[in-house]
């Protein structure tokens, strides 16, 4: 878990400082790879776009730990790995262009970009909902699976939720289906967890009471088949609470550029607790 947290921290840090590496990210080699099982279908389908490339990174793994310097080149093979999967675009880089943009219409067309299904509508619940999926799915989630199960876990993450949420991948309806039904999966435990963070370092009472009403009206399966609607609810009752809380300032409270710099400053806190955490799990395992 040290080298983990060690690995973390290393990658966060490279992306804050070189944003420019998410542009050296790419997916063609696995895009490929899906298009040479078009004779195949349904869940079939996703099981051998998934399972190939997830053996040959445990291959990878148990290789290098054979090699004389094994310590070092598995934290670096995982550190690749990890800044890999912290996409497909840098989060922090997608949300400095919505702030430096120069006028309404580029901060809305930059604000697009946060999305991968759907046009993302220009006010600040929308918009509040919008960073906190992206935030989910280029960072929150990619973290906790890669904490759980090192790097095959954050490559599993990565290359499902391109599979299940990636318009442009042709598949047939049966493998889309069950492509997104394993992206909501995996989700949802990562939703769950952020979405209790948020109320941490939030507003707890809106956050949870929309928690609690989308869980009170969602179906037995919405866990894959709906994904985790729940956190766009509570990013929602977050950005909104503000905007009631307004006392005759409701125009300043709804600006979209003030709840993104808002909720930026949330999820950061959010993300500090995250690491806070997995450190002290470190603490006490060296204690113990």
């Amino acid at each position: 878990m040290a080298i983990s947290l060690l690995v973390v921290l290393i990658a966060l840090g490279l992306l804050h400082a070189m944003p420019q590496l998410a542009r050296w990210r790419g997916d063609r080699l696995f895009r490929r790879w899906v298009a040479q099982l078009a004779d195949t279908s349904g869940s079939g389908r996703v099981v051998l776009a998934l399972v190939p490339p997830l053996i040959l990174c445990a291959l990878l793994w148990w290789l290098l730990g054979h090699t004389p310097l094994r310590e070092l080149v598995q934290l670096l093979f995982a550190l690749a790995v990890l800044v890999y999967c912290l996409g497909p675009r840098e989060f922090e880089a997608d949300l400095e262009a919505i702030l430096n943009a120069p006028d309404a219409a580029s901060r809305e067309a930059a604000a697009q970009t946060l999305a991968d299904d759907g046009p993302v509508v220009w006010n600040a619940p929308a918009l509040g909902e919008a960073i906190a999926y992206a935030a989910l799915r280029r960072r929150f989630a990619v973290l906790l699976w890669f904490l759980l199960l090192g790097p095959i876990g954050a490559l599993l993450y990565r290359l499902t939720q391109t599979l299940g949420r990636n318009a442009s991948l042709q598949l047939d309806p049966d493998s889309r289906s069950a492509a997104a039904f394993c992206a909501n999966a995996l989700d949802w435990l990562p939703a769950q967890l952020l979405t209790f963070t948020l109320a941490v370092v939030g507003h707890w009472d809106a956050v949870i009471g929309a928690w609690r009403r989308w869980h009170s009206q969602a179906a037995p399966t919405s866990w894959y088949r709906a994904g985790p609607g729940f956190l766009g609810a509570a990013a929602q009752a977050d950005v909104l609470i503000d905007i009631e809380a307004g006392d005759g300032y409701a125009e300043e409270h709804s600006d979209p550029i003030a709840e993104l710099l808002r909720l930026r400053s949330t999820l950061l806190r959010a993300l500090l607790a995250w690491l806070s955490v997995v450190a002290l799990i470190v603490i006490g395992g060296w204690l113990a």
